[in-house]
């Protein structure tokens, strides 16, 4: 599909160049030829006049004067065909000129979109595959079910609890999929404000606790006061999804460290799996999930929390950046516009 459109985009490149050049030799054809109409009646007129002089001194039996000889001169034909073979040549070089770096520029301007498009592609896949498997789950269990006539009210009830966990789970992957949406929009303005960066954290991480404590992972909050520019809603949730992915990933570790300090940057680090260096470049693609050669857990996500984040990061003029080590752990550092 992009050669065919780059091959197009190529052809209406050239068209266009090619006017502009056939139009500007022809503007040059036309002034060139009004003074070669203009040279060639000045030197009718000046044989014209040695030729009667020629002529008079002959009759008369003077002898001819070299300066008033018949000039052998090139004729106006003549230079009107080299001008017009000279700009033929200047246009076919720069048709074919023209055609190599309209081709390369076509490819420059469609990579983009072609880009966007296979990313396009490769969200949508990802997503239906998530989503494939709570709705093949629950197809199966509500068939099976149907089919069987011995059920009891008890089957009924576990059942309707597996079914409405896999309902969960496309509803987290749609929240998801619209938070994503939300900050990777453009259209859709986040607004900001003088917020301290401790106070939102240390909320989170009250909020957090809960999950840590499942894990039996401790959360060492080392927050100093620091004022930066930003959306509570928005930093509340980069915070969040940056101190579950900390409990997430800590593996045999006990410990998550959070950090507010100076500048507005906020820190998060494990002492757990840690991330490969293959890995870290695609760590906050959509739907990326790095393969954790040291945990034996099998740890569920669809991949779109540190996605989530980035784009937070980026709406907020923020920078991020991770640090990590397999077996060791990993540190996320991000840094916000100072108030």
């Amino acid at each position: 599909m992009f050669h065919e459109a780059r091959l197009k985009l190529t052809g209406w490149y050239l068209a266009i160049i090619m006017a502009i050049s056939l139009s500007f030799s022809l503007a040059i054809y036309m002034g060139v030829n009004r003074e070669l109409v203009r040279i060639g009646d000045l030197q009718k007129e000046r044989q014209d006049r040695a030729d009667t002089i020629s002529n008079f001194l002959k009759q008369s039996g003077f002898p001819i004067p070299p300066e008033i000889q018949p000039l052998e001169s090139e004729t106006v034909e003549a230079a009107r065909l080299r001008i017009i073979s000279a700009l033929g040549l200047i246009n076919i070089s720069i048709l074919v000129i023209s055609g190599i770096g309209g081709y390369l520029l076509a490819g420059l301007t469609l990579d983009p979109i072609s880009k966007m498009v296979k990313k396009q592609k490769e969200f949508v896949g990802n997503a239906s595959h998530e989503l494939r498997t709570p709705l093949t789950s629950l197809k199966t269990e509500i068939e099976v079910a149907l089919r069987d006539s011995k059920l009891e009210t008890k089957d009924y009830k576990s059942l309707l609890r597996s079914n409405l966990e896999d309902v969960n789970s496309m509803q987290k992957l749609s929240n998801y999929l619209l938070e994503q949406n939300k900050y990777e929009n453009s259209d859709i303005n986040v607004e900001v404000e003088k917020l301290d960066l401790a106070d939102v954290v240390a909320r989170v991480i009250k909020k957090v606790v809960p999950v840590a404590g499942k894990k039996k992972i401790k959360i060492i909050a080392k927050l100093s006061k620091v004022k930066v520019k930003a959306n509570r809603d928005a930093l509340m949730e980069l915070s969040t999804i940056l101190i579950e992915n900390a409990i997430k990933y800590s593996g045999s570790s006990k410990i998550v460290e959070v950090r507010t300090k100076g500048r507005g940057t906020l820190e998060v680090k494990d002492f757990g799996v840690g991330i490969s260096k293959a890995d870290l470049p695609h760590i906050f693609e959509r739907f990326y999930r790095s393969e954790h050669s040291h945990s034996k857990e099998k740890i569920a996500g669809y991949g779109l929390g540190l996605s989530i984040a980035k784009s937070i990061v980026d709406k907020l003029n923020g920078k991020i950046k991770v640090e990590s080590q397999l077996g060791r752990g990993t540190m996320f550092s991000v840094q916000f516009p100072s108030a």
